[in-house]
């Protein structure tokens, strides 16, 4: 029996030693190098001070050594160096790698500053889109590229596609009597899935992605046509998992944005967890050699105490990912599931990058632009 509920045993690392020194920190606002053994004792964390021949300073350079050994340049590791240090192993290098994104452009949201980062050091990247995305298209662009294609064939085909011709009546006919609420055809469900498509491979080719290496799933569970989604089955994990089995990547990312507020996040990464399950007991043997790293993108961001690789980025590099999520159109000032928040998306990102960046210089270490986190996903081997 297949196990479709595997974000549900999701644990966070337990770097209790870390935890409670971040905590200390914050209470005393110090950073790490500075806290006294005076901080310790009069905050009830004598003990650890003890733990470490009784020197505050001993406890201190653990810590930070360890949240600074989580900081990297190479997500995909870099070869020809000792990595017993680093989050991501030297070998094997280039790396193939998979990133999974719940909608069309969770990718760039999520890690694209990471994802550039993997493609500009040689890495061989694919992307997957797990969903269509349709149902976060509005009407409005709809219309646009639909006048649009009426126009070029008016243009350069006289008119004369009658296929082009019908179906444009029939969608303006449509939204014309559409009603609030109403469920939206299956053709103008299929454009919108068509627009948010060539979105995605805009932002890909933007980030130098091959286009062979652009994968639209489509997973069924998604295609309701409403916000309320089909359960997760069986069907949905052989997608995902034809995929890896043909890829056989030495790194996978993942959605670990479990706040998304209509599941979607959440689905999809049980279907790619249970997919792994299931190549594992296939006894496929790469998976011995593959890591899976989660990330999270416009709804939360991963405590310190918990990321185990931050890759960082300059203002240049930011900018380049905000480049990248504006070739995202249709989810800008006119995407219809924007939340409470009033921010868009390009500007969520960039806030809670630079925040991380931030939560690490105010701890005392190197102060960038912008940081992108991940933890490790341990599956059994």
């Amino acid at each position: 029996m297949m196990n479709l509920n595997l974000t549900s045993q999701i644990t966070m690392p337990e770097h209790a030693l870390r935890r409670q020194v971040i905590e200390l920190c914050r209470k005393v606002n110090k950073p790490l190098l500075k806290l006294s053994t005076k901080d310790y004792v009069d905050n009830g964390l004598g003990h650890l001070v003890e733990q470490f021949s009784g020197q505050a300073g001993l406890v201190n350079i653990e810590v930070f050594n360890e949240l600074q050994h989580t900081i990297t340049g190479w997500p995909g590791g870099k070869p020809n160096v000792d990595d017993s240090n680093r989050p991501e192993r030297a070998w094997p290098f280039p790396k193939r790698v998979i990133v999974f994104s719940p909608h069309p452009d969770d990718d760039v949201i999520s890690m694209g500053g990471t994802i550039r980062r993997l493609i500009q050091q040689g890495n061989e990247v694919h992307v997957a889109y797990e969903t269509s995305g349709n149902i976060a298209v509005g009407d409005e662009e709809v219309e646009r590229y639909m006048h649009f294609v009426n126009g070029f064939n008016q243009l350069f085909a006289a008119g004369a596609d009658e296929v082009i011709c019908r179906k444009y009546g029939e969608i303006k006919a449509f939204l014309k009597s559409k009603q609030a609420g109403d469920t939206d055809s299956r053709d103008i469900l299929t454009v919108k899935a068509l627009i948010r498509r060539g979105e995605a491979r805009s932002a890909c080719a933007y980030n130098g992605i091959d286009k062979q290496h652009i994968h639209f799933l489509d997973l069924p569970f998604y295609e309701s046509g409403r916000i309320e989604k089909l359960p997760m089955e069986e069907r949905d994990v052989r997608i995902v998992q034809q995929l890896i089995a043909q890829v056989q990547p030495h790194q996978i990312y993942v959605a670990a944005d479990l706040a998304d507020p209509h599941g979607t996040h959440r689905k999809c990464t049980d279907a790619v967890l249970a997919a792994i399950d299931e190549e594992q007991q296939a006894g496929a043997r790469w998976l011995d050699d593959c890591r899976v790293w989660m990330y999270r993108g416009a709804w939360a961001e991963w405590d310190v105490a918990d990321i185990e690789m931050c890759v960082p980025m300059s203002p240049e590099e930011l900018r380049e990912k905000r480049n990248a999520i504006l070739r995202h159109q249709s989810q800008m000032e006119s995407a219809p599931f924007m939340g409470n928040d009033e921010r868009l998306f390009w500007q969520r990102a960039e806030d809670r990058n630079r925040a991380l960046a931030k939560c690490y210089d105010d701890l005392g270490l190197a102060c960038y632009e912008a940081m992108e986190a991940f933890v490790e996903y341990h599956f059994k081997r």
